[in-house]
């Protein structure tokens, strides 16, 4: 992980010290934001690897700079919140968060996060190199450059909704149950339930599709699960 880079977000100046510490332990350089605003300016003027976001934010709340943040970057983000309740949870994964983390939390569990998507990430780089390019009807996908057009036209996908869509797109006709996806996507590790999928699968919807209520593209299989139909 040594020099990938990660912007972290939180308003406690204590916890940004200690994770800072500790990710830099690990070769990573990270870059610090204390509001919502500061977050924004640094996330526009750099390219991160990844951001650990809070909830509770000065200036712009964590799930809104989230979702600022999805209008220019894919760049993957992990919320860190300090109440457990699921709505809280959704609710990031709802503005394009990939991850969360509940407070208090051990730093170690953090990293273990964080490496965990960065891995998938460099694999599926790795895998989907050799500038490969998936098409199939009006969705093409540049698999290098990790972009996602409609008829030509660019559309903004998280870094999970591109790999949901990929992985769908890899398999035509094969339906994925969605504890299945939880685990090829999210990895066996990951502490959410399936409602991360269908989050995901609605928000992915909403972007590719003319009617995302009678989906053309990604398909409900009910009972079953979710498929790509070309």
């Amino acid at each position: 992980m040594a020099d990938k880079r990660v912007l972290v977000v939180d308003d406690e100046k204590l916890i940004v010290k200690g994770i800072k510490f500790s990710l830099e332990q690990d070769g990573m350089v990270v870059d610090c934001a204390y509001d919502g605003e500061e977050a924004l300016e640094l996330a526009k003027s750099n390219q991160y690897d990844m951001i650990l976001l809070d909830v509770m934010l000065p200036k712009i709340g964590g799930f809104e700079v989230c979702q600022q943040i999805r209008e220019f970057s894919d760049v993957p983000v992990i919320m860190l919140t300090a109440r457990g309740e699921d709505m809280d949870k959704i609710l990031g994964l709802e503005y394009g968060a990939d991850d969360y983390v509940t407070k208090p939390f051990n730093i170690l569990e953090v990293k273990a996060r964080i490496k965990a998507i960065m891995r998938r990430m460099d694999n599926r780089s790795a895998e989907a190199g050799q500038g490969k390019v998936i098409e199939n009807g009006d969705v093409r996908l540049d698999c290098e450059g990790r972009r996602a057009y409609i008829a030509n036209r660019e559309i903004g996908l998280t870094a999970k909704e591109f790999e949901v869509l990929e992985l769908l797109m890899l398999n035509p006709g094969k339906v994925y149950g969605r504890e299945n996806l939880l685990k090829l996507i999210w990895g066996t590790d990951y502490p959410g339930d399936v409602r991360t999928v269908d989050v995901h699968v609605r928000r992915l919807r909403e972007k590719i599709e003319a009617n995302p209520s009678e989906p053309h593209y990604v398909r409900t299989k009910w009972g079953v699960g979710y498929y790509f139909q070309g």
